[in-house]
């Protein structure tokens, strides 16, 4: 099939819910809210999404709902990464019948493969979909870093898989893949704050966070330092810099979708346990964030 560029602006989109069901009223609200600002892509049920406490029902409707609500106006790559190879080709099986356009796939976590297990499991993976493969290194959550020589023999074998979101929180690692497999190789920070400086080594784009709620704002941060303007971009990182630090006071999504909810976009600022309300002094940060912008 023919694929469509994914670079530029994604949102990691939030999974809003209310009295502890998902709120498709919610849902579609940000996704529209989200295509008017700009945005070159959704990426429903990630970490942002809470996938790790959507039941798998759960999770399937959401990337039908998000594939319904975009109405193809712009991509949507599901997250359907596990830590259990079987499970996450269920998922991605079933988000590819749902009309996703890509799959998201985070390396496994908690069991920690070696490399060539990370090679064989997202191999399994990447045959069971002919539409775009996003790998998603972050080692933070993870345990482990998709090493760059699994990038390569990954990329070599199959040529879907031509995407990294990284979120290592390293400048040079983003330098090496860029160095191993330069074109050959679409990276896109996975981390809001560290854009611009891994735009300024190559990557194209972002998976962003703070675009859930300042999709403009981000849109235009991605696209000056797409076309090198990096000092005009440098200016929109400085002044939205305050409310990247404040949106990960708190374990993510519990700041963003507190910000949602204050602004109105998403009805209740509900998440589910394991995760907890937003503290206090995170929340007093982030509303002085909020404020700075005029939120």
């Amino acid at each position: 099939m023919k694929h469509r560029p994914l670079t530029g602006a994604l949102t990691a989109i939030a999974t809003p819910f209310q009295k502890g069901k998902v709120s498709h009223a919610d849902l579609q609200r940000l996704v529209e809210q989200q295509i008017r600002g700009g945005i070159d892509g959704l990426v429903p049920v990630g970490t942002t999404g809470e996938s790790p406490t959507l039941s798998h029902e759960e999770h399937i409707d959401v990337i039908h709902a998000t594939v319904e609500y975009a109405r193809g106006r712009v991509p949507v790559i599901a997250g359907t990464g596990s830590n259990s190879t079987d499970e996450a080709l269920e998922l991605t099986r079933r988000a590819h019948e749902a009309g996703a356009d890509g799959v998201l796939l985070v390396a496994p976590y908690y069991n920690k493969p070696s490399q060539e297990g990370l090679f064989r499991h997202f191999s399994v993976l990447a045959e069971a979909t002919d539409r775009p493969v996003i790998l998603y290194s972050i080692p933070g959550r993870c345990g482990i870093e998709i090493g760059v020589p699994v990038v390569e023999r990954l990329r070599a074998r199959h040529p879907h898989v031509r995407w990294i979101k990284e979120a290592g929180g390293s400048v040079d690692r983003v330098d090496q893949l860029k160095q191993a497999m330069g074109a050959d190789i679409t990276v896109l920070s996975g981390d809001d704050s560290l854009t611009l400086p891994f735009m300024s080594v190559g990557a194209e784009g972002v998976i962003s966070v703070a675009s859930n709620l300042i999709p403009r704002l981000v849109v235009r941060l991605v696209r000056l330092a797409l076309a090198n303007d990096f000092a005009a971009a440098s200016r929109v990182h400085r002044r939205l810099s305050p409310l990247f630090k404040a949106l990960f006071l708190d374990p993510n999504p519990v700041p963003i979708k507190a910000a949602l909810a204050r602004a109105g976009i998403i009805g209740s600022d509900e998440v589910r346990l394991p995760l907890a309300p937003l503290a206090a002094q995170a929340r007093t940060a982030l509303v002085a964030a909020l404020r700075e912008l005029s939120l």
